[in-house]
């Protein structure tokens, strides 16, 4: 499982170190890809597959189905570390998060999110003011 927030930097190149709290779960080979709410998702190979299987089963006559999983696959690239433990974001991923230095790696369960640290601090400030509202919202998860 990953968990935790990590400020790190992307470089010249369009590197950024993944934190070694997260790499061993990584695996060797991974998959990114175009996120959520304007950041990138990080996934172990066995989580992708997972993924994978359950987006090939979505109706392809179905228009969001079919929008989604363009949007989700069309992004999506096979990543390794380097020996410092750096990954290299291609720059149509880096554009569409608007990676340019500062960042923020989270672990959210089965998969890691990089995020534009700005970008990261107005999404939290937003989603912190409505987080007992959001909470309330959702179904009985027995927390």
């Amino acid at each position: 499982m990953f968990m935790g927030e990590f400020n790190h930097s992307v470089d010249t190149k369009g590197r950024l170190i993944i934190p070694s709290k997260f790499r061993e779960n990584l695996g060797d080979v991974f998959i990114m890809t175009r996120g959520l709410d304007q950041c990138l998702f990080v996934y172990p190979m066995n989580e992708w597959h997972r993924i994978e299987e359950k987006l090939k089963a979505l109706p392809f006559t179905k228009k969001d189905a079919r929008a989604f999983t363009r949007f989700f696959f069309s992004g999506a690239s096979e990543c390794s570390l380097d020996k410092q433990g750096r990954v290299s974001i291609g720059a149509g991923l880096r554009n569409y998060a608007k990676l340019t230095k500062d960042c923020v790696v989270i672990g959210v369960s089965t998969r890691l999110e990089i995020w534009d640290q700005e970008i990261w601090n107005q999404y939290f400030a937003q989603s912190e003011e409505s987080f007992n509202d959001i909470s309330e919202s959702l179904l009985d998860l027995d927390l």
